[in-house]
């Protein structure tokens, strides 16, 4: 079946536009449009409420429609905070495996006091609008800024009904604690202390799944909780299953294949498009990246990264420098969210002391937040070479000579200029006829110089090889964008400044948005009396967050500590079997002095 998506996304892009959709030009393309099953999307988070100087982390999962499987139609989500305005604060882009994905921010104290809105989606869920999005409540309290109106009361008297609705909610919701469940080994500890907790899955396959563990301070302020697994299952029940445009409409593709990078080329006299113009995209770096494209009727082109990146910057060029054109990136098109409403909240002067301790507690947690960092996960390194084991030559070990065309006289064994006749002079790097059995070519090769393409390689003959550092090439035949080519020369620097001081004419320089990195959050331990943080302040509210705990087992073990706050904090089992059941289990336990 996902052959099947791929194939009808392949030729559907034969025809892409450049809106970033896809106008339905028959009933044939209609049919196939709709085998492919529309996508939901959860997130758990740790909000509802939160405060500048505070991270909100979440867990993104995202689902087909129809059968309630993790999808395999989108390869990308995304995540985004929404003001009253309709205007976005944060926006985050996350690479899917198999659905899920993972994330945080940091509520900065530039972002005011108000009421927000959390949306988490993919581009082929746009298409049903704002009613398929995931969307969350979410308060901010910032209280650095004097501006509070967003949240004062347009009346004197504040209903206080929080507590009590937020108390029958959860005596209404049917926690499922038959299937998947957990248990703690007290249920009143003392700051500081161990936890342990055990998560049992009672009913072998049928449990097996994936969920979202975290523990936290109980909320104090009546916001209205998060939404949990049960709760969302109910409301997103009815959700589409299917594409609902029909012939004539415009619809947004999926990123089945990747990250949509799009753009057009037009004529800078008449702004007509540039039809069938060879297009090549650079993201740069010692893990570069290198994707060709091709104009369409209307001059537009796009391709897809499926590859990860680390710049977020991209270099689109035309492989014809002889002609001056216009390039531009394109931009997809926003949901629509006039409809969007948001829940009441309003501050009281009850709740005073607390903003203010919590506010006190926050920033000692971020003075010392430099002694409990997050780590980076580290993805597969990223092979711009594609499996081949280049040759690399480090210039000062060699005699320097002044330009880059020299070097590869006088340096580089299996590279040179080779004469280009009426056209520019090319490099060309020699065949490996001992290894392949291949017939002779002219063939030019890939050039780069920190990660951006060459089209003209006669531009760099006189290039300063004072700032060379290194070159490295290969000699395998490649193909990009149908054209062949023998070899592959990356050109590196000492400053990697090249890019910056690029000024080709047909040559855009933009600004990509990088995917949000994935992270092993820190993890609190007191060890022993001698620990490295015996002194150090500790005012954590979220004890624990695993953001994706497989179960494939029947029984798994978790330890935690507490920390400097008291009260009652909530241990919260949220999540959905493989079968597509959502599963929330909610516990409570107390932190208190007089447990010690």
């Amino acid at each position: 079946m996902k052959q099947k998506f791929t194939r009808l996304i392949i030729g559907l892009l034969c025809c892409f536009c450049g809106g970033a959709q896809y106008v339905i030009k028959d009933g044939t393309e209609l049919l196939s449009l709709q085998k492919v099953p529309m996508e939901k999307a959860y997130l758990d988070h740790t909000g509802p409420l939160l405060f500048a100087g505070e991270y909100l982390y979440y867990a993104f999962y995202g689902f087909n429609a129809q059968n309630n499987n993790p999808t395999n139609v989108s390869s990308v989500g995304y995540v985004v905070l929404v003001n009253e305005a309709k205007e976005k604060v944060v926006e985050h882009k996350l690479k899917l495996n198999k659905g899920l994905a993972q994330g945080e921010f940091f509520v900065g104290t530039a972002i005011p006091s108000g009421k927000y809105k959390l949306l988490a989606y993919t581009q082929w869920m746009k298409n049903s609008g704002l009613e398929q999005v995931f969307k969350d409540d979410i308060v901010i309290i910032n209280p650095y800024l004097a501006d509070q109106s967003a949240l004062l009361p347009q009346t004197e008297d504040v209903p206080n009904k929080g507590p009590s609705e937020e108390a029958g909610r959860l005596a209404a919701m049917a926690l499922d604690s038959a299937t998947v469940s957990f248990r703690l080994d007290a249920s009143i500890y003392a700051p500081r202390e161990k936890v342990n907790l055990t998560i049992n899955n009672f009913k072998g396959r049928l449990g097996m799944g994936t969920y979202t563990l975290k523990v936290r301070r109980k909320e104090v302020l009546p916001v209205r909780a998060f939404t949990n697994a049960t709760e969302y299952a109910r409301a997103y029940f009815n959700a589409d299953k299917e594409l609902r445009q029909g012939v004539g409409d415009s619809v947004f593709l999926p990123e089945q294949r990747g990250e949509l990078f799009f753009g057009s080329v037009q004529d800078p006299a008449t702004n007509d498009p540039i039809v069938d113009e060879p297009v090549i995209i650079s993201i740069p770096g010692k893990e570069f990246l290198l994707k060709f494209a091709q104009t369409d009727q209307e001059g537009n082109f796009y391709t897809y990264f499926r590859k990860a990146y680390k710049n977020p910057m991209a270099v689109v060029q035309l492989e014809d420098d002889t002609q001056t054109y216009i390039l531009k990136k394109g931009v997809g098109k926003d949901l629509d969210l006039l409809e969007l409403e948001f829940s009441d909240f309003a501050l009281s002067s009850t709740y005073a002391d607390y903003i203010k301790e919590r506010s006190v507690q926050n920033q000692l947690e971020n003075q010392f937040y430099s002694k409990k960092p997050d780590s980076v996960l580290q993805g597969n390194p990223i092979d711009p070479f594609d499996g081949g084991l280049p040759e690399v030559l480090y210039l000062d070990d060699y005699t320097r000579f002044p330009t880059f065309g020299e070097t590869l006289v006088e340096i580089v064994k299996f590279a040179g200029y080779r004469s280009g006749g009426k056209n520019p002079d090319y490099v060309k790097i020699s065949q490996d006829f001992e290894t392949y059995n291949e017939e002779y070519n002219d063939f030019p090769a890939i050039v780069l110089v920190d990660g951006v393409f060459i089209p003209n390689h006669e531009n760099i003959k006189n290039f300063d090889a004072r700032k060379i550092e290194r070159i490295r090439l290969i000699r395998d035949q490649f193909i990009l964008g149908g054209k062949q080519y023998q070899g592959m020369m990356s050109i590196e620097t000492f400053d990697w400044d090249f890019v910056q001081n690029l000024k080709a004419e047909n040559a855009l320089k933009t600004q990509v948005d990088l995917p949000v990195v994935k992270k092993n959050y820190f993890k609190q331990v007191y060890a022993t009396d001698h620990s490295p943080f015996k002194r150090t302040p500790d005012y954590r509210r979220l004890l624990l967050w695993e953001p994706h705990v497989k179960v494939e087992g029947s029984s798994y073990t978790y330890d935690f500590f507490t920390s400097d706050v008291e009260g009652v904090f909530e241990v919260v089992l949220n999540g959905f079997t493989s079968y597509g059941k959502p599963i929330t289990v909610i516990k409570e336990f107390t932190v208190t002095k007089m447990g010690q």
